[in-house]
């Protein structure tokens, strides 16, 4: 079988090339002709993806890329890893994937299997994405074509995360789009879970990443309340997770990024109003996660203030645009909104992040876009008035950013073991 992949970025990009290395031949699918492109040229354009992995399968003849989607014909399965952003009201925004199925639906064919693995509400694939794809091709789902929901797993900068070795959860529109889609998987990944439904398999994602977004909500507000007791957090979270039981230690930080944890408990709470349910716990966590950056400007101009100085005219250096350590994804990164609120408060804002050079134009923060990240040297460094630590990349060098910066704010807790004069370093 030869698979179309449709969205080459940080989920299909991995995906496709493990399904390459696998044996099965793949057409990647992107609307971005230079992302095409470079593929084809045997290059990557993700940090943790490298150039030799893409060359390799495209000199092998198991993948190629291209903007057309007439191509889906030539296929037997689908699988669509489009963004699912929210909008500026934060409602889901599933308008990528119903263009998508749009786009597609024209070029089916009896038996292809159709996958989406975007993150998205209960109800998505089985109605939205039914919708579109029967309309569009004049046949049936479950009948004329199979339909599944495959949540991504991916883990950017993590590198023990193999798309391989994570188990993927499946669920189909019927028992025989299931058993179709197991098929698919298991060509390329060890371990399958299937589940009764494509809307158990989507709450699933929700589940997971709701879970993560509420553990990270308690520790950001225990920061800002055993700060008050003049207790340290981390301190606390290093301790407790010694409990070989009942305990899993989660981190606080400026705020939530990526494309998962900020969004996904917003999609579940808008449907679950559909059926009268409240979700009162996760849009209290919604709530404390999105104080953080303004709990971190503040601290800030304590930190300011501590030197006779203001927000005001203040030189102000952020390390860290990616949203996590050691990864260039910034997407939904809380260092844009730091940024935009200390600007906002007259302070001259620049950048440090060695894998995001240049900010590329983003769907929320364009006015950023072509700003790029300073040098890293003592001059450079000594030059501002205060550092504030947003992503803890293990590649930034703490001891020189110790002996150059005047003032520190560190929401990562990435100076805990670099020797600082007191009252240089302020944690948030």
């Amino acid at each position: 079988m030869s698979v179309a992949v449709v969205g080459l970025g940080y989920v299909g990009l991995p995906l496709s090339l493990q399904f390459a290395r696998s044996g099965v031949a793949i057409l990647g699918l992107d609307i971005d002709k230079a992302k095409v492109d470079a593929l084809n040229q045997g290059r990557s354009y993700i940090k943790h993806i490298s150039a030799e992995a893409v060359a390799d399968m495209v000199k092998a003849g198991r993948f190629s890329a291209s903007t057309d989607v007439n191509r889906v014909k030539e296929v037997g399965a689908v699988i669509i890893c489009v963004p699912t952003p929210l909008n500026k009201n934060r409602e889901p925004d599933i308008s990528f994937i119903i263009k998508t199925g749009e786009a597609i639906a024209p070029h089916l064919k009896k038996g292809t299997l159709v996958v989406l693995e975007s993150t998205t509400y209960p109800g998505t694939t089985d109605e939205d994405l039914r919708g579109v794809l029967e309309a569009g091709s004049g046949l049936k789902a479950g009948v004329d074509f199979h339909l599944a929901f495959s949540p991504e797993r991916e883990d950017p900068g993590n590198p023990d995360s193999k798309v391989a070795t994570i188990p993927k959860v499946v669920g189909g529109y019927t028992p025989a789009c299931l058993e179709r889609a197991q098929a698919l998987y298991s060509r390329a990944i060890k371990t399958i879970v299937p589940v009764s439904s494509c809307r158990a398999a989507e709450a699933t994602k929700l589940l997971e990443n709701t879970f993560r977004s509420i553990n990270i909500a308690l520790v950001n507000e225990l920061k800002v309340v055993y700060s008050a007791m003049g207790i340290d957090v981390w301190e606390v979270i290093d301790a407790a997770k010694t409990k070989p039981f009942g305990f899993m230690a989660f981190y606080p930080g400026p705020g939530l990024g990526g494309h998962c944890i900020p969004i996904d408990p917003f999609y579940l709470t808008w449907k679950a109003r559909e059926y009268g349910q409240h979700t009162r716990f996760i849009e209290l966590a919604g709530e404390v996660n999105t104080a953080m950056p303004e709990y971190a400007v503040h601290r800030v101009a304590e930190a300011l203030n501590a030197g006779r100085k203001a927000v005001n005219g203040s030189r102000i250096l952020v390390i860290g645009l990616a949203y996590k350590p050691n990864v260039d994804d910034d997407r939904e990164s809380p260092s844009y909104v730091l940024m935009d609120m200390l600007k906002q408060q007259g302070a001259q804002v620049a950048y440090y992040d060695p894998y995001v050079p240049v900010i590329k134009p983003t769907r929320e923060h364009p006015h950023w876009a072509g700003t790029r990240s300073v040098t890293w040297n003592r001059a450079t460094i000594e030059g501002f008035d205060l550092v504030l630590v947003a992503t803890n990349h293990a590649s930034v060098n703490y001891e020189e950013l110790a002996e150059w910066a005047g003032c520190i704010v560190d929401t990562r807790n990435a100076m805990a073991r670099i020797k600082t004069p007191p009252g240089r370093v302020w944690k948030a």
